[in-house]
């Protein structure tokens, strides 16, 4: 990850966890009861569900860390229906009162930030995919909390500053190629990609061989939208590939573990999904 103190590393991530989960909170908190029920563009999902989706997701990874012979347990459980379990666990928690949602939503992520910090170096926490280490843990959480946070300021009609907080989401959606190919069955590529990303500021953020025959650059707010399918490909300009490969993996490209995602309709088609 870095030659920084694993320790150092892993304190960052979970100040910058806090910061997006904070900011998210802000966008809720202050919401009339009846606006928790408005659409979001996730198919089916409001508000509501999007911030119960969050708050019972930071409960499996607080189970996970405190409990893992338990949370094993119930993830077996949750598996045996891998298209409806998460749907019906935000079904189950938006049917809470608002008021009673955020504090729980509230209460769970400060708990997980505290139980992280505390996890040893090497340390593997078992989760619905592989295991994942605390830094990893934290950073999944950090990549949700943006995601589903696009979503409800979608719904609200907020348009939300890009921060560099986006490195963290768009590491992942680099480090997550491979799985985006296996999700459909696919063979990923043996060779390595070029990815190049504008970030917030000017800075730009590389992954991959200088020499790579297949490329793709973007704006790094661009990139995170696309690989957390919170946006269409037709709707980001600045995406672009450099090779057969890139181009079809910026048509799978995905961040998030579980199966593929029904992604986002091209503004001009209408309807979301």
């Amino acid at each position: 990850m870095s030659d920084r103190d694993p320790g150092a590393v892993l304190a960052d991530l979970l100040a910058d966890l806090k910061v997006e989960s904070e900011e998210l909170d802000a966008l809720v908190a202050g919401l009339p009861a009846g606006r928790w029920a408005e659409a979001t563009p996730a198919e089916g999902w409001t508000v509501a569900h999007q911030i119960a989706h969050l708050a019972w997701t930071d409960r499996q990874a607080l189970r996970s860390a405190t409990d893992p012979e338990g949370f094993v347990r119930a993830a077996r459980e949750a598996l045996a229906s891998p298209l409806t379990f998460v749907d019906e666990a935000a079904e189950a928690g938006a049917a809470v009162p608002p008021a009673e949602l955020l504090a729980d939503w509230r209460a769970g992520r400060e708990q997980l930030l505290r139980v992280l910090a505390e996890r040893p170096a090497g340390e593997k926490l078992p989760w619905f995919g592989p295991p994942m280490s605390a830094p990893s843990m934290a950073t999944g959480r950090l990549m949700e909390t943006w995601a589903h946070g696009q979503d409800v300021a979608d719904a609200l009609g907020v348009t939300r500053l890009p921060t560099v907080r986006l490195r963290h989401v768009a590491r992942i959606g680099v480090r997550a190629r491979d799985f985006s190919y296996a999700a459909r069955q696919l063979t990923p590529p043996a060779e390595e990609f070029r990815v190049e990303l504008r970030a917030p500021g000017g800075a730009v953020w590389a992954y991959g061989p200088a020499g790579a025959g297949q490329r793709v650059t973007a704006d790094a707010l661009e990139f995170c939208l696309l690989v957390t399918q919170r946006a269409h490909r037709d709707d980001l300009p600045s995406v672009r590939a450099e090779g057969a490969e890139a181009e079809r993996w910026l048509g799978i490209a995905q961040a998030f573990a579980g199966p593929p995602g029904k992604g986002r309709a091209p503004r001009a088609g209408g309807a979301t999904a």
